[in-house]
């Protein structure tokens, strides 16, 4: 079985509608599914319905991506199986919307400042009625050709210390998993191989986390190198954390794709364990 439980599409900053996300998941034959956008969850019916109504055998699991804040970094709370029509989770996520509008706003004045206006309404286009995220602007950056690639984007002005760079103010790790336990999901630390920090400072990410009550990590990637594994799947025993993986899927590319290399090994328990597959 196939399991893919990070990804994004066009309600966030993926560059694929939520049908096509399907459609895609369908051709990597992919079984089981989660769409975890960024702070929202309004891709979900939409991709249950066209797969529904197209005899589409894909389990389609009701997730989200968190932002939080942990000690001067972003860190990112994956929640599987939430409620998606939940009136106090939808209602808590606004607020978190709002951050992102703010920070948007926020970040292209300041791009204005250093002589490029009219970003945020590039971005606005780029998004197409989504919520605006620092990767809308990088693009929009690149449209205009003053970026050459959306990389660039963020190492000349939006990545932290840069010109244009606003810090959000996120929930914290706590609120995020106690949101999606009050929705009934599970809590997952998300992509713990990709933050830019020392190994003792993962360390005490995690075990942060798991007091927090957590639920899973994932524990690899498409890309991740043999040895990051070992760490990760060490740190997830030492916090009896359940296993999670995702590709955590933006765009087709060479170097991610929908359900491509996440086997999870048989020693660690994953977060599915418990799920009827049949009927999640």
């Amino acid at each position: 079985m196939k399991i893919d439980l990070h990804c994004h599409s066009t309600c966030s900053d993926g560059a694929l509608t939520p049908v096509e996300l399907v459609q895609r998941a369908q051709q990597m034959q992919v079984d089981v599914l989660a769409i975890t956008d960024h702070d929202t969850v309004a891709g979900i019916s939409a991709a249950r319905d066209y797969a529904k109504n197209s005899n589409i055998k894909l389990n389609i699991i009701a997730g989200i991506e968190l932002s939080t804040s942990w000690h001067g970094f972003d860190i990112h709370v994956v929640g599987l199986r939430v409620d998606k029509d939940d009136c106090v989770f939808l209602k808590r996520l606004e607020g978190q919307l709002a951050e992102r509008d703010k920070r948007a706003e926020r970040i292209c004045e300041k791009l204005a400042k250093c002589g490029h206006e009219g970003i945020y309404d590039a971005a606005l286009e780029i998004a197409g009625g989504a919520q605006i995220s620092r990767n809308h602007i990088a693009r929009a950056l690149v449209q205009r050709s003053i970026c050459t690639h959306p990389q660039q984007a963020f190492t000349k002005y939006l990545g932290k210390n840069k010109k244009a760079h606003v810090t959000p103010k996120w929930i914290s790790i706590d609120e995020a998993i106690q949101w999606i336990h009050d929705a009934g999901g599970q809590a997952v630390l998300a992509h713990p191989g990709h933050y830019d920090m020392t190994t003792k400072w993962l360390r005490k990410l995690v075990a942060e986390f798991a007091q927090a009550g957590g639920d899973a990590m994932e524990i690899t990637h498409p890309n991740m190198a043999a040895e990051k594994k070992k760490l990760l799947q060490e740190i997830m025993f030492d916090n009896a954390l359940l296993a999670s993986a995702g590709s955590d899927f933006h765009f087709p590319s060479r170097f991610t794709e929908l359900g491509r290399r996440l086997d999870i090994p048989l020693s660690c328990k994953p977060v599915w364990h418990s799920w009827n597959l049949a009927t999640t």
